[in-house]
């Protein structure tokens, strides 16, 4: 057994083991490979938790409005509205894109 940072090698493959490894045994060449696992971003997480929020039916949208523009700096209502544009903006050049009437900057 042999240790490479946080990967731990076993001779004859975690497999061998009964292990679940994040490495590839590639047995036409007999060597290992690391896998990448790459984690959500920052913003993929809030947009995810956002999504959780606002997908129970049972809450007042308008309610959260009034509370968001009363009870909160200026700042956050334009960032949310900022969220907002960029939403309603990349949902249509996917709409576009899907049906493929989008060609670069040129919508036809």
């Amino acid at each position: 057994m042999r240790g490479v940072g946080s990967l731990t090698l076993y001779k004859g493959g975690a497999q061998a083991w009964g292990l679940r490894s994040p490495n590839i045994f590639d047995t036409m060449r007999g060597t290992m490979m690391r896998a990448l696992r790459l984690g959500i971003s920052k913003e993929e997480k809030v947009a995810n938790a956002m999504g959780k929020l606002l997908s129970d039916f049972s809450l007042d949208l308008e309610a959260v409005g009034k509370y968001l523009a009363t009870t909160q700096p200026y700042v956050v209502y334009s960032r949310a509205v900022e969220v907002l544009e960029a939403t309603h903006y990349n949902k249509t050049v996917a709409e576009y894109r899907q049906i493929g009437q989008y060609y670069g900057d040129t919508l036809f």
